[in-house]
């Protein structure tokens, strides 16, 4: 398959990353100093909606995306990491219409405009594409920016934002507990750092009383006006309907186009974030929201494309970025209520990096998969050997082998399709950056 041409932009980061380390270093150190020489970009932005949580993040940032455009509203989105290119990390709103990814010129312009305000002192990169987000939106006129953390909350390097029109952490789990902590309520404490006096909070379903009792507590002592989901607002499924409540009333409204029941719990916290925030929301534009929310890597099924064409006839072949125990449960659930509705063979195709659990990752598929193809991921180098890779995956009760790319596993699945045998659900996923992967492969890349 050929490689796009690499961009200006991304020949600027590839020279910063041969400068400076490409993990992360969690301080406010840095990027403070940086944004100082900058003229402080973050104190010139429109109202902020800032997202935190280990799971969820992306999808509540689209659900607030889509209920501000649906309102007529002009929206920049940041979030990370990107799946196929750079710029996706960048979403530039504009006025009527949807936002778009960055041109490229501009984005390799303020790449350099922080690059030279870095003057070479020691930062990660990271931290220098997180101060292009800041120089970006404040220099391009929007009603609303969307911050995703990019780990924790404390110190990650987005919560410099001093007054957020409101602050999501959506739920936390066991992730990154190197940085954060090796149990829930030391990683509600990281995250529920984006918290800011007197600003609203949104806290999102939270599977572990840990955790939301940390973050409810944080909140309160920092007189933050709170809702919390279960409590203050709801949102389930009923009659083929999403059914929203609050304290402002009831909604009956289209199921979100995102797939898997988790969404109604993300579709709630945005609507209930986005009010807080001061927005008023009619029922029709939440409507609309529901039912033009995009969110690629996601639960995405590809119905085209060039891995599409080397999967069985009839197959489904669905992409997602879930990479932690937590994210495995959900996807889990996803595949077996699908299969409710269509009787097919899970066959799984995953790529983790060497910082995640693979076990508990596939622990969540046990007697759900009939068969996991491991694979490498291109563009990092801390992922998982396939052979380590399907050990984990045998230690966790599945049947495993390791391949040597997507499309030889794939190549392997319409091998092995057995004419009287219903084509097989296949589900890429492990690593946000394997879904890159698998889109780029594809020819589907986000738009």
């Amino acid at each position: 398959m050929t490689k796009p041409a690499i961009s200006e932009a991304e020949l600027e980061i590839e020279r910063l990353m041969g400068l400076h380390p490409k993990g992360y270093d969690l301080s406010l150190t840095r990027i403070t100093r940086l944004l100082e020489t900058l003229g402080n970009p973050q104190k010139r932005l429109p109202p902020v909606i800032h997202v935190a949580g280990t799971n969820g993040k992306g999808s509540v940032s689209a659900f607030c995306r889509a209920l501000l455009e649906a309102g007529g509203m002009s929206v920049h989105v940041h979030t990370s990491p990107h799946l196929v290119r750079w710029h996706e990390r960048y979403r530039l709103g504009r006025k009527g219409e949807p936002g778009r990814f960055v041109e490229d010129a501009k984005f390799a312009d303020a790449v350099r405009r922080v690059a030279e305000a870095n003057a070479g002192q020691q930062i990660t990169v990271f931290e220098i594409l997180t101060a292009v987000a800041f120089l970006l939106f404040s220099e391009e006129p929007a009603d609303v920016v969307i911050m995703e953390v990019g780990m924790g909350g404390r110190f990650d390097c987005t919560n410099v934002i001093d007054q957020p029109a409101v602050s999501i952490v959506m739920p936390i789990s066991l992730d990154h507990q190197a940085y954060l902590g090796d149990r829930v309520e030391l990683i509600a404490a990281e995250k529920a750092g984006i918290m800011k006096r007197g600003c609203p909070v949104v806290i999102g379903h939270q599977e572990f009383d840990a955790a939301l009792e940390v973050l409810m507590t944080t909140a309160e002592r920092l007189s933050c006006p709170m809702s919390v989901y279960g409590q203050d607002y709801f949102g389930h499924e009923e009659f083929g309907r999403l059914i929203y409540q609050d304290e402002f009333g009831l909604s009956d409204l289209p199921l979100p186009r995102l797939p898997g029941r988790h969404q109604y719990a993300n579709a709630a916290a945005a609507i209930r974030a986005v009010k807080a925030a001061g927005v008023v929301l009619t029922e029709d534009i939440v409507a609309k929201a529901m039912t033009t929310v995009e969110w690629p890597g996601r639960l995405q099924l590809l119905t085209e494309g060039a891995l599409y064409a080397a999967a069985p006839d009839g197959c489904e072949l669905w992409v997602d970025g879930g990479h932690n125990p937590g994210a495995g449960e959900v996807i889990a659930e996803a595949m077996a209520s699908f299969e409710e509705r269509t009787s097919r063979p899970l066959v799984l195709i995953i790529g983790m990096l060497n910082t995640k659990d693979p076990t508990g990752y596939f622990q969540a598929f046990a007697g759900i998969a009939s068969h996991v193809y491991t694979v490498p991921i291109r563009g990092t180098d801390n992922a998982l050997d396939p052979v380590v890779l399907a050990d984990a995956a045998m230690d966790a009760g599945l049947v495993a082998e390791p391949m040597s790319s997507i499309l030889d596993a794939l190549h392997a699945i319409t091998e092995r399709q057995q004419k009287d045998v219903a084509a097989p659900r296949v589900m890429i996923g492990g690593s946000l950056y394997l879904a890159g992967n698998a889109l780029a492969d594809n020819g589907t890349p986000p738009k």
